[in-house]
This record gives structure tokens, sequence and C-alpha cells, in this order.
């Protein structure tokens, strides 16, 4: 059944995770896209999308017509590309489930959590005033009964009643939270071990440091959680982990600042938990232990593991994404297993108007390899598809028997040239070994509230090794910003493509 994205907010709204993943699944082109456009350096896209989707979560609430997401999402990226050199390190979730209910106490509450808090706090607003203060200074305030009436006795008679009455509340007005089962998403504590600064993407023919490797130690479980981090986020997590244990010297990062800050108001980082809110969207959940009770501010991975780094706090990781990502070790070498590990090299050129290098006589110069499996943040995936170009073709195959996500070799090139027109993109292609789908595909991507125009066309059936010719057209509407094309492949095999062509026509 197709839900439209007004159904998906409101579901999202009352806490229901699966609806809020859908809404990143249905709109990550989307934003990819644009933040495509306003970007001069392609390296930064990955980060403005999930910085974008972050804040739409937080904001959720606010957005006035649930029908115009996909809008008001663009406005999102378009305002973090702006602020990105002024960006606050995080976001105060004020309305975050407090200490009454317990279920928040370990690891990132759950959608089932948000909503079950919310229940409480509107059944225990309806208490009469002498319960409600009850409940307020013994479960939100931690002060012992004896400090919130006359006598424990008084105190133990008011939360007796109060419970009562919540309980009544609760079975007339939801009933499907009788019982309360806790759901919350299991948690592994890990350390943070090493934060190694390693090259990233291949710039005017030498790599560059612009990557640093932060390994999450899960000393317990003999495991090791690699996270790849932009230089500029890494950098503080690498200056405090070099600080001598017990230095008193102020380390030269907005963290340390922060956790001296909080500190300073009564205020301290008690741990910091890294969870999922959907596809290649990562959340950090801060805890802190304020005067007033028990808070939580949401923030990107990389500030939630500075601030932990700066303020000696636990950091802990959802098991899912542990099972998923981290890596068995032997010993105390944490690092050595993934410094190998890079990210393809791919030369990262400015859209141009027109198509170069179709016939390869120049290897793969103006040819880009790309997909998910490079998007993957442990880095364990980043090799399981490689191309080069022979002779005149270019091949597009797996360097692992289950490679992980989808690879796509394509040049990318702006659309305005192709406005009103249809575009038609043909090459003769084979495929070898070929275990779920090799294609010759066309992108055309808009700007608009809508998904990006997806027009595919299958290559040779698996196992064939002759050549065939194949083409996909798809139009150009006015308001298309790019056109991407090129070949794909989902899986083991290989692809291979040659006398490759883009053309243009008028609409008919």
């Amino acid at each position: 059944m197709d839900v439209s994205d007004g159904d998906l907010v409101r579901l999202a709204r009352t806490g229901d995770a699966a609806a809020f993943r859908l809404l990143v699944e249905r709109h990550l082109p989307l934003a990819r896209a644009r933040a495509s456009r306003l970007c001069s350096d392609p390296s930064d896209v990955d980060e403005i999308v999930q910085e974008s989707f972050l804040q739409a979560l937080v904001a959720l609430d606010r957005l006035r017509d649930p029908d115009r997401f996909a809008g008001w999402l663009c406005g999102i990226v378009l305002n973090v590309h702006r602020g990105m050199q002024r960006r606050p390190p995080v976001t105060l979730l004020a309305e975050w489930p407090e200490r009454f209910h317990p279920v928040s106490q370990d690891g990132l509450p759950s959608p089932d959590d948000l909503d079950r808090s919310e229940a409480l706090r509107q059944a225990v607003s309806e208490l009469p005033a002498g319960q409600r203060r009850a409940v307020a200074m013994f479960y939100y305030a931690d002060l012992p009964a004896a400090q919130i009436a006359e006598s424990p006795g008084a105190a133990k008679s008011s939360l007796h009643k109060a419970r009562r009455r919540l309980r009544e509340h609760i079975t007339a007005h939801r009933p499907d939270l009788i019982p309360a089962v806790s759901r919350r998403t299991p948690m592994t504590t890990v350390r943070i071990a090493h934060a190694e600064p390693r090259p990233g993407m291949l710039k005017a023919g030498t790599f560059r440091a612009d990557r640093v490797l932060v390994v999450l130690a899960d000393d317990a479980g003999g495991r090791a959680l690699p996270i790849w981090l932009p230089a500029m986020d890494g950098y503080s997590i690498r200056v405090l982990l070099d600080r001598p244990a017990g230095s008193a010297v102020m380390a030269p990062v907005p963290e340390e600042l922060a956790s001296r800050l909080l500190r300073a108001a009564g205020a301290t980082v008690t741990a910091v938990d890294i969870d999922e809110l959907g596809p290649e969207v990562t959340a950090a959940r801060i805890e802190l232990d304020t005067p007033r009770g028990p808070r939580q501010v949401m923030g990107r991975l990389a500030d939630g593991l500075a601030l932990a780094a700066a303020a000696g706090a636990p950091v802990r990781v959802a098991d899912p994404v542990m099972d998923r990502l981290a890596v068995q070790v032997h010993g105390d070498d944490l690092l050595g297993p993934f410094l190998q590990r890079e990210p393809t090299a791919a030369a990262y050129a400015v859209p141009r108007r027109q198509p170069r290098n179709l016939a390869f006589t120049n290897g793969l110069d103006g040819w880009q390899l790309h997909g998910n499996f490079l998007r993957e943040a442990s880095g364990s995936h980043w090799q399981d598809y490689s191309c080069t170009a022979e002779g005149q073709s270019a091949i597009l195959r797996s360097a692992v028997p289950k490679p992980y996500g989808i690879a796509h070799l394509s040049q990318e090139i702006r659309a305005g040239h192709y406005h009103g027109r249809t575009v038609v993109f043909r090459g003769e292609l084979r495929a070898e070994n070929v275990a779920d789908q090799a294609r010759l595909y066309l992108r055309v991507q808009t700007e608009q509230p809508v998904r990006a125009i997806h027009d595919h066309h299958s290559a040779t059936i698996a196992g064939s090794h002759d050549w065939a010719s194949h083409e996909v057209t798809a139009p150009v509407p006015d308001g298309a910003i790019f056109v991407q094309f090129g070949v794909s492949l989902n899986g083991r095999g290989l692809v291979e493509l040659r006398n490759a062509r883009l053309t243009r026509r008028h609409q008919a």
C-alpha cells in the first residue's frame, strides 16, 4: 500500500520508528540531489544529508503541513549547508522521556518507549495536585518519601493513591499499554580505543588525509567497531585521546569547554548512546545528570563521541549495529585490522554539460565508481566492488563472494542542456556470473518535492558471454538538475560496457 508522506509524518510523530525510516528511504535520493547541487565538494554531501534527517526528526512536530514533508526537508538541507561552519554541536530535546519512565534509563528509547512515556505524562497531569506533587518529587526528583510529605506514611499513602489512579487512567484510555513491556534496544558498552587519521578520496592524483578512523572496543566481547569520520569531525576525538591521563590542561577543542561548562552548571554527562534512525542516519543520545533531574540531548555521532571523550563518560552502541558492523579481534591490536580499508579512489569532477570519454580511450577518466557500499560507515565493504578499463570497454565487478549493497560506474552531467528533450543512453553489454542484477541505467534528478526519476533496463542475463545492445530513455523536465548514466551491479558477478553513447531527441 502506498502511504502518503503526511500519514508517515503523523505516524512518526507518535513514535513509529518504521514510519520515519520509510520517510528516510523515500526521500534519500531527493536530499542527496539537493545537497549535491549546493555543495562544491562532493565529500560534504553525505554529512549534509545525515544532519538534515537528524534535524527533521528533532523538529518533526513543528512541520505545519505533514503532506509537504519533501519541500520542508529541502529547506532543512539548504539551512544545514549554510550553517555547516557554525553548526552547534548538539540539539536539545526538551521533551525526551524523563526518569519517571524507567525504560529510558538504558539505551536509546524506542518509539514505543516514547509513546508510553507521553501517555504516562498525560495521566500524571490529571492527578489531584497533592498526588501529582508526590509523583513528581518521588519519581522525577528522586527525593525520599520523608521529604515529600509530613511523614513517610503520608507520602506512601499519596503515592499509593496516585499509582491506583494512574493504573485506572491507563486502563481506560490506553489499554494497549497494559502491561507495559519494555522493548528498548539492548546496548553494548564500548570504549573509544583509537582515532587515527587516514587517507581519503583521490584528489589531483594524490591521496589526502581527510578521514579519521575511530575504533570502538567491546572489551567484554572481544570485538572492535570501526567508524570513519570526516577529518574535521574526528579532530576533537584525536586531540582528546592524545591528552595525558589526569591532565589539568584544557584541550583546544570545543567539547572540552562544553564539558567544563556543564560541570560548572552542576550537570554531568553520564552516558552516550549510539543507534540508527534510518538508512545512513546515525544519532547519538547524550544523557545528562542535571540539578533538575536527568535530561537527554540528541546530536551527531561525532559530537556524541567527542563529548564522551571529553567528559570520560561511557559509550554504548545498539546491539544490532554492533552485530552487523563489529569485527572479532584477537589480542591487543584493535587498529591493525582496519588500516588497509580505504575508500575506492574516485576522481570527483564538477558535473559538466556534455559526457566525455565514452570510448574509454583514456581509461576511466570522467567516470565514477560509487554506490551505497562506499557509504557503509565501518569501511568493511569499501573494497567489495572494483572497476577497470580494458581496451575500449569498462568492467565493473564484485571482489568478494557476497558483496554489500550495489555499485554504479557512471557519469553525471548538468541537465540544463537537455531540458525539454528525451535522453537516450545506449551501450553494448555482457555479463558473467551475475547473481542478482546488472543494469544499463539512466537517471534524471530533479529538485522538486518528488522522488528522482528512475528508468532502468536490465543487462544481459547471468552467465552470458555474448555482447548485446541495450538502451534506456528518460524525459528531462525543465526542473531537472543532473542526468546520471552508466551501469550498475547488485551482488556477485561482472558486467562489461562498450560503445556507450548518450544522445538526445525532441519530445514526440
